[in-house]
C-alpha cells in the first residue's frame, strides 16, 4: 500500500476541495496560538498545512503543533485555495500522524537557512540530501542519465557491463587499487577501455557503459575523486570526428532534456540553464599552445600536457564547450591512433568545459602489430595485455570512442563549486564513509 496520494508539487489551487494524503518531513512549524502552520517537505516541494484546533480537536492540535523538525509525518486533509498561502493553496488536515519523530538537535539545518561546512554535510549526508538544493542536483543527475540512455537507444547503441575487478591496468602505471582476490593479484578497474575495444572485435559495433571507475591518485581538489561514474562509448567503423559529433550531440541533448523536464529543480537552484549550441568549437593542441603563448605568455612546449592555468585561460577565452584535438602521441595512451603521415600527432581529443575537462576520446589503434609497438613505446610489456591483444589478431574493425565523467558533466551544468556536491556518497583520499 502506498501511503500518500499526492506529492506537494502535484497540488495546486484548482484542486480546491479535493481530499489528499501527503507524506514527508516536518520542514518547520509556526505556532500562533489558536492556529498553527506545519510546512511539509517532500521531494517535489513544500506544502503549507494549516492546523486549526476546531478541525483537529484539542489533543490532536496540541500534538501536531509540537512536532519536532524533520520528523516523518502523514497528513490527510482537504485542499483549500488561499491566495495568501505559498503557491496559492493550503491543506486543512483532518489527521496529522507522526510516523517517526526526529531527535534533537539535528546534525545540520535542512531548511538551508544555516550553512555548514562540506565535511559536516557529508558526515550527515542522509540529512544533507534533504536540503532542496542538494536533492535537486541529484534529481537532475538522474535526468541526465535518462537523456543519455535514451540518446544511445535512439542511435542503436547496445548497453554493456564490463568487469570492475581486473588483472591488469588499462594504461599501465601504478594508479590502481589492489584487492585480495582469492590466490591472485587483482585491481579495481580504471576504465572499461580494454573491454569495450574487445567488444568491437566481437562484432557488437556500438556499445556504451555507465558504471564506476577507480583511480588511486592522491588528488585533493574540488574536481577529482577516487571513485567516479564514467559514461563510455565505443563505435566500430568510425573515426575520431564521428564520435566527437556523437559526444557533442549527447551533451547538448542532456542539457536540453534537463531544461525541459527539470524546471522545478532548476528553480530551486536558481539556474537559467542555457543549452550549448552545436557544433562545439574545435581547437588543435598546437593552436591552443599558440593562443596561450600569445595571450597569456605561457611558455609550454610541444609534448607538455596542458597545465591548469592554460586550461583556465583557454576556457575564459572561449567561454563555451570546445574540443582540444590532435594531441602529441607521446602524452596520449598507447591505444590512441597516430596520424599516418605525422606519427608524432595522434587522433586523440578532449571535450572541455570552460572550467575543466569533461571527456577524453580518440580513434583507436586497430592493427595488432602497431598496437604491440605502441605498448612497447610506452615502456609496457605486451605480455601483460595478452587477453586484450588476442582480440586484435583475428580481425579488428577500425573504431573510436570516448569516456565522459558524469559528475563533472553535472557539476559544470549546475555550476557547482565542488565535485562532491555531484556525488551522493563521494570517495576521495580522506573519505571512506558514509
Amino acid at each position: 500500500m502506498i501511503l500518500r496520494t499526492h506529492y506537494s508539487g502535484d497540488i495546486n489551487a484548482e484542486m480546491d476541495g479535493k481530499e489528499v494524503t501527503l507524506a514527508g518531513f516536518a520542514h518547520e512549524t509556526r505556532d500562533l496560538g489558536g492556529i498553527a502552520f506545519l510546512v511539509l517537505r517532500d521531494r517535489k516541494g513544500l506544502a503549507q498545512i494549516t492546523l486549526v484546533k476546531k478541525l483537529l480537536g484539542k489533543e490532536a492540535f496540541k500534538s501536531a503543533r509540537s512536532i519536532s523538525r524533520e520528523s516523518v509525518v502523514l497528513v490527510k486533509g482537504t485542499v483549500k485555495a488561499e491566495p495568501k498561502a505559498p503557491r496559492g493553496f493550503e491543506i486543512l488536515p483532518g489527521e496529522v500522524q507522526v510516523l517517526n519523530p526526529a531527535q534533537v538537535p539535528l546534525p545540520l539545518d535542512p531548511t538551508e537557512k544555516v550553512e555548514c561546512e562540506l565535511d559536516t554535510r557529508l558526515d550527515a549526508r542522509f540529512m544533507d540530501i534533504r536540503r532542496p538544493s542538494v536533492l535537486a542536483a541529484f534529481e537532475i543527475e538522474s535526468a541526465v542519465l535518462e537523456s543519455l540512455r535514451g540518446f544511445f537507444r535512439e542511435n542503436a547503441v547496445t548497453e554493456v557491463f564490463t568487469p570492475k575487478i581486473v588483472a591488469a591496468a588499462t594504461e599501465g602505471g601504478t594508479d590502481l587499487f589492489p584487492i585480495s582476490y582469492f590466490e591472485k593479484e587483482a585491481f579495481l578497474n580504471q576504465s572499461p577501455q580494454l573491454y569495450k575495444q574487445m567488444l568491437m572485435g566481437a562484432g557488437m559495433d556500438r556499445v556504451f557503459e555507465i558504471g564506476p571507475i577507480f583511480r588511486a591518485e592522491e588528488h585533493d581538489t574540488r574536481r577529482h575523486l577516487n571513485e567516479a561514474v564514467s559514461i563510455d562509448l565505443e563505435v566500430s567503423f568510425a573515426d575520431d570526428k564521428a564520435v566527437m559529433e556523437i559526444l557533442e550531440q549527447a551533451v547538448a541533448g542532456a542539457y536540453r532534456h534537463v531544461a525541459e523536464n527539470c524546471r522545478y529543480q532548476l528553480e530551486v537552484l536558481g539556474l537559467d540553464l542555457k543549452v550549448p549550441s552545436l557544433p562545439f568549437r574545435r581547437i588543435t593542441y598546437s593552436e591552443a599552445l599558440g593562443l596561450a603563448a600569445d595571450k597569456a605568455g605561457a611558455k609550454m612546449q610541444w609534448g607538455d600536457d596542458l597545465d591548469t592555468e592554460t586550461e583556465r585561460f583557454l576556457g575564459q577565452s572561449i567561454g563555451e564547450h570546445y574540443f582540444l584535438t590532435d594531441w602529441p602521441s607521446s602524452i596520449k595512451p598507447y591505444y590512441t591512433l597516430p596520424y599516418e603521415d605525422h606519427p608524432e600527432v595522434c587522433r586523440g581529443f578532449d571535450l572541455m568545459h570552460p572550467r575543466m575537462e569533461l571527456a577524453s576520446g580518440a580513434q583507436r589503434v586497430h592493427d595488432y602489430e602497431q598496437l604491440v609497438g605502441r605498448i612497447k613505446e610506452k615502456g609496457l610489456d605486451p605480455d601483460g595485455f595478452e587477453f586484450y591483444l588476442k582480440a586484435f589478431r583475428y580481425g579488428m574493425p577500425p573504431h573510436a570512442g570516448w569516456g565522459l565523467g558524469l559528475s563533472r558533466l553535472v557539476m559544470t551544468m549546475l555550476n557547482l563549486e565542488n565535485i562532491r556536491d555531484a556525488v551522493i556518497f563521494p570517495r576521495d583520499r580522506k573519505r571512506l564513509v558514509p
